[in-house]
């Protein structure tokens, strides 16, 4: 694949310096400039002001600049017009007035994390200690930024913008409501999400295992319980543990691991889901607002506050 990673987004939101803090706390690093960094990754999410919540722009790695030519081929055939400068193509998803930007940037290389010895039935992989999950101490911090998720009030032009038009990959869809699509090995780095209105669903942050999963968000929800959204649970699309919080601004934040890798495309079928299968193997049903943000109505008369 000639892309090869969701490198970073930008979020608009009212409120910059609360929902700063929340992504400090969320254990991303504050680098400057509204920019918060993980840990293998660097630089991937900026904050900056913008009268309602929405997702302002997405940066894609590319290996190459003739990447970037088939790129802006691609779109010219779909009618839209890209800007090519040196190393970076940027072009806006008519639907959303998403900016993407694809820069020529080197691969991601992530130090292997040894696995975490679990016991089981006829397996004991660890004796004589108590299991590192509770034992760790250090604050959660992710490892690198996963995907982010596009509410579209055209389902079918953004997903072309994403897949037909810059070269993203199909993993797997929600009937009439969703299309996984990646940029990379994981199974999805996009998420694009059928709704009435244009906004940020969710961005996703991946960490070690299940327990700093449930580490980071039992540390985040210690004094503000009302943080909490849907989760501990399992997907089905994508597979990966997550559990779910809302910043000051409305999105959400999802820690995850454990995601489906697709590494040969030949040996991955997408399929299509209908119902539960379409958000989640196990866990709690997820909430209302999940599916339909408390401040939906207010985005859709453009009043929203910027509170929760």
């Amino acid at each position: 694949m000639a892309l090869h990673r969701l490198t970073s987004i930008t979020m608009g939101v009212p409120n910059v310096a609360e929902t700063a803090a929340y992504y400090t706390d969320f254990g991303l690093a504050h680098v400057g400039d509204g920019w918060f960094a993980t840990r293998d990754a660097g630089r991937q999410l900026r904050i900056v002001t913008a009268p309602v919540r929405r997702l302002v722009e997405v940066r894609v790695g590319a290996d190459t600049r003739d990447d970037l030519a088939a790129v802006a081929s691609r779109l010219r055939r779909l009618g839209i017009d890209s800007d090519t400068d040196g190393p970076t193509l940027t072009a806006y998803d008519q639907a959303t007035a998403v900016r993407a930007v694809l820069e020529v940037t080197p691969r991601l290389v992530q130090e292997p994390v040894p696995a975490t010895a679990y016991n089981g039935p006829g397996r004991t992989e660890r004796t004589g200690a108590r299991a590192p999950g509770v034992l760790r101490t250090d604050r959660v911090r992710p490892r690198k930024l996963g995907h982010a998720v596009i509410a579209t009030p055209d389902f079918d032009a953004t997903t072309a913008f994403f897949r037909e038009g810059l070269g993203f990959k199909a993993s797997d869809y929600i009937k009439d409501r969703g299309a996984f699509l990646r940029c990379s090995t994981d199974h999805h780095n996009v998420l694009v999400l059928a709704a009435p209105v244009t906004f940020l669903h969710h961005s996703s942050w991946q960490v070690d295992d299940i327990d700093e999963v449930g580490r980071g968000a039992a540390a985040m929800l210690e004094d503000h319980p009302d943080r909490h959204i849907w989760g501990l649970g399992r997907h089905h699309a994508g597979s990966n543990f997550f559990w779910y919080l809302k910043d000051p601004a409305g999105n959400f934040s999802e820690y995850y691991s454990d995601m489906d890798c697709i590494v040969d495309d030949q040996l991955w079928t997408p399929e299509v889901f209908e119902g539960a299968k379409g958000l989640f193997n196990w866990g709690p049903p997820p909430p209302p607002s999940f599916l339909a943000p408390e401040d939906l109505a207010a985005l859709m008369t453009g009043t929203h506050s910027g509170t929760s």
